[in-house]
């Protein structure tokens, strides 16, 4: 529709109308209004993948790599690729926004959402996101930037408010957003935090620059629960909020319209943009209603695979890698990790995937028939155990592998039943009579042993084993925040000895109770073997083997949503595992399965490290394909690897009175290193493949700006030297040393990929957009760019530049 057939539709509804569209109908659909042909839109987490409105593991959804396993692709194309995959999800679904892409920054390697997030810098982070958005809205399906802005750290995230100056938030954290918008981007999601004072669902920055300066034409939609305020967030360029039904607008929004703290012309754009979205997706008039639809030729499994491949980071390699199948006839793998990835981060962007492939799969059925695997899990993890699954647990009615779900009345009377696979879950919609949800289960132990059982929720609760009560109590609800509330409660656990061979009955209840959540989860942990027996096998089964693949990783809640880290120390005696197995044999592939940086004390022990991040569901396919030479690993890091947390320049993540401070200015991951003249583990852009590469020649040039805006064009030649075929992600950086204003040492300004044969000379050309040279003048509220010599530096990482050149430029004020 037209600008002005949409005005004639919010003009033909009066003021009750217009507030009703502006809050949720339910907590993931928007109202409907049938006076304008305006149906429902639904809303949907992303970035890994899209769950729909239910919280259901038989609800299977495809799982993609994480967001941090998506910024080391340096590949839009490919991006793209995974956004129109995503689209074809929320299609199948009956999905009208995805809520992704997520372009807050690694500010600090502790951050508790870093795998979510794409990048520790602000370009590679607004090009891959805006990759994202355009395979996402190819299919008419929305995508959403979010959280505006600045909410890079979960440490009271809903009420923090985070001191950032002007040119910083301009230059840094806004640049990815300002991406987003002039690539069309429909909706952008306001966040809990405040920002200098305001919450940013009432801040001024939705109206400048978003939709003033940017000419941002969609909706904002809020986090769910984050406008909070009546007037002024209504006041301020805020359109929906979410969730639903209930909220601070509503009959209080018409009454401050009416009294005048709120004038009507405020609703009216808000209701324009939310008809322009309905119109955008087909929830409008005789717009097309979203078909159920599947990603065309089966292929979807191939694409994950390949991005698994493509996102992998070969950190170290010690002329290992690819592994030559003819010279292996037994293979260890070792670790809890190689048969229990974590495959996403916990919160709110969890999916339940149809299937999956942990590395142990992966690499079994790449050998199968060809070589001997074995597997030696090694010593217990610690940290909490995990919900029960179909694997480990039966139906007490029914034996069918999973938990038995009920919902009782306060007399016992069941209203509702049902058999579920997980032991964590929401429980469903019920009657006003329900007082109590139930979880139970057999468990089944092969040997007698002590095992450990727990629950999780708020309200009062209560863990029943064979009649013996372990935990019962009142668990109170300390937080406000919804990913912990719905998600992530707190547990208790007890123990107790089960015999082998007999089946345990486990029975978990939580009272129902207002403002206590939905969530209850049921978690059991079999006893462990002696830690030192456990580690000997590890080793044994690598002395034994051709080649050992250790896979380490963080723990379950250890990467969230809902909280920061406190260490980046893997957990349990993984460090200990990685050096006893390289010691036993040398020829040892380390595979790292985080979402974000962890210490590696034992980087330079055995051949090869490989970075496979939180995967996706075709983790261990893609990583076999890595692994033996299918696949070249083409990841480059998005973010700077430490050697140690200690040697980190920015990681404050915890306010202090509820102020936290961004100090740091514009220099943040490798800017913040370069700054401080320290050497990290692994640089930003830091990754190898399979062969070597000679930088030979650069050569940069000013593009006229009645020709290219003021462009530079950049030219960098280099050649193949190594013995396979090549992929090579060429990095340009721009330097300034003679600033008049504070600047970055150096800062990515351009990249592209290359290939190559085997002693192949290649010209890489990278297009440096006029907008890398500017800086905010905070005097002026302009942009500008300094007259003067400009260094450009080309190569594989923001620590290996091997060219350098010189442009000089006039000044300018766009």
């Amino acid at each position: 529709m037209t600008r002005d057939e949409l005005l004639r539709l919010v003009g033909a509804l009066d003021l009750a109308q217009k507030v009703g569209l502006l809050t949720g109908a339910t907590v993931w659909r928007t109202r409907a209004e049938p006076a304008v042909g305006l149906r429902e839109m639904v809303f949907s987490d992303g970035p890994a993948g899209v769950r729909g409105e239910e919280w259901d593991e038989r609800r299977t959804s495809l799982l993609l790599p994480s967001a941090s396993a998506l910024g080391s692709l340096w590949d839009e194309r490919l991006a793209g690729e995974l956004g129109e995959l995503l689209a074809f999800e929320a299609l199948r679904k009956g999905v009208h926004a995805v809520l992704a892409p997520t372009l807050n920054l690694h500010r600090t390697p502790l951050g508790g959402r870093h795998f979510e997030c794409l990048a520790e810098d602000p370009e590679l982070a607004a090009r891959t996101g805006t990759a994202l958005i355009r395979g996402i809205q190819a299919h008419g399906v929305a995508a959403t930037a979010k959280h505006y802005v600045a909410n890079d750290s979960e440490t009271e995230r809903l009420t923090m408010d985070v001191r950032v100056d002007e040119r910083t938030l301009r230059e840094v954290y806004l640049a990815p957003f300002e991406a987003a918008v002039r690539a069309g981007v429909w909706l952008v999601m306001s966040a809990y935090n405040r920002v200098n004072g305001t919450t940013m669902t009432a801040n001024e920055l939705l109206a400048e620059p978003l939709k003033g300066e940017w000419g941002f034409d969609g909706a904002v939609v809020s986090d769910w629960g984050a406008v909070r305020l009546t007037a002024q967030s209504a006041a301020a360029a805020q359109d929906l909020a979410m969730p639903g039904p209930d909220g601070p607008w509503g009959a209080a929004l018409v009454a401050a319209v009416r009294g005048g703290s709120v004038p009507e012309e405020a609703i009216d754009d808000k209701v324009l943009r939310l008809l322009t979205l309905a119109d955008r997706v087909g929830a409008l008039g005789s717009g097309r209603s979203i078909p159920p639809r599947a990603w065309p030729g089966g292929t979807a499994r191939r694409l994950l695979r390949r991005a698994v491949a493509a996102s992998t980071v070969l950190l170290r390699n010690d002329d290992l890698l690819p592994l030559d199948l003819s010279a292996l006839s037994r293979v260890a793998v070792i670790g809890r990790h190689a048969s229990v990835p974590r495959l996403q981060g916990g919160g709110s962007a969890g999916v339940f995937p149809p299937e999956t492939i942990s590395p142990l799969d992966g690499i079994r059925a790449h050998l199968q028939g060809r070589a001997e695997v074995l597997h030696a899990p090694g010593p217990d993890l610690g940290g909490q155990p995990l919900p029960l699954d179909p694997a480990r647990c039966q139906n007490p009615l029914t034996g069918e592998p999973g938990v038995l779900l009920r919902v009782l009345t306060a007399t016992g009377h069941e209203l509702y039943s049902e058999h579920r696979f997980s032991g964590r879950q929401l429980e469903p919609p019920v009657a006003l009579e329900a007082h109590t949800v139930e979880i139970s289960a057999l468990v089944r132990p092969a040997t007698d042993g002590k095992w450990t059982f727990g629950v999780g929720g708020y309200g009062r609760m209560s863990l029943v084993v064979d009649g013996q009560p372990l935990v019962e109590g009142e668990f109170a609800r300390d937080t406000d925040d919804p990913a912990v509330i719905h998600l992530d409660p707190p547990r208790r656990h007890a123990s107790v000895w089960l015999a082998g061979g007999h089946a345990a009955h486990v029975v978990a209840r939580r009272e129902l109770a207002p403002d206590t959540g939905r969530a209850v989860v049921v978690t059991a942990a079999a006893p462990e073997p002696d830690p030192e027996q456990a580690l000997a096998e590890a080793v044994e089964a690598a002395r034994h083997a051709d080649v050992a693949v250790v896979v380490v990783g963080t723990t379950e809640g250890g990467e969230a949503e809902g909280h920061d880290r406190t260490s980046l120390t893997l957990p349990g005696r993984q460090d200990e595992l990685v050096s006893a197995v390289a010691a036993a044999n040398p020829r040892t592939v380390v595979v790292v399965n985080s979402g974000g940086p962890v210490e590696l004390p034992w980087r330079e022990e055995g051949g090869a490290v490989l970075l496979s991040w939180f995967a996706g569901q075709e983790a261990g396919a893609g990583l076999a394909d890595v692994l033996f030479g299918k696949a070249e690993p083409g990841g480059r890091l998005p973010t700077t690897w430490g050697a140690a947390l200690a040697d980190a320049p920015v990681t404050q993540t915890r306010p202090r009175d509820g102020e936290l401070v961004y100090e740091e200015g514009l220099h943040i991951g490798y800017r913040a290193w370069l700054r401080a003249g320290l050497e990290p583990a692994y640089w930003f852009g830091h990754g190898l493949g399979y062969t070597t590469w000679s930088y030979e020649r650069l050569r940069a040039a000013s593009v006229s700006a009645h020709d290219g805006g003021g462009a530079l064009a950049v030219e960098v030649r280099l050649r193949n030297t190594g013995t396979r075929p090549g992929h090579e992600v060429v990095q340009v950086y721009l330097a300034r040393p003679d600033s008049a204003v504070d600047r970055p040492v150096r800062w990515l300004a351009g990249f592209t990929a290359v290939r190559a044969e085997p002693g192949e000379t290649v010209t890489a050309s990278v297009e440096v957009p006029a907008r890398m040279l500017r800086h905010w003048d905070t005097g002026e509220g302009a942009w500008r760019t300094e007259a003067g010599g400009w260094r450009v530096l080309a190569g594989r990482s923001a620590g290996d530049l091997p060219l350098t050149a010189t442009v000089r430029r006039s000044d300018s004020r766009p």
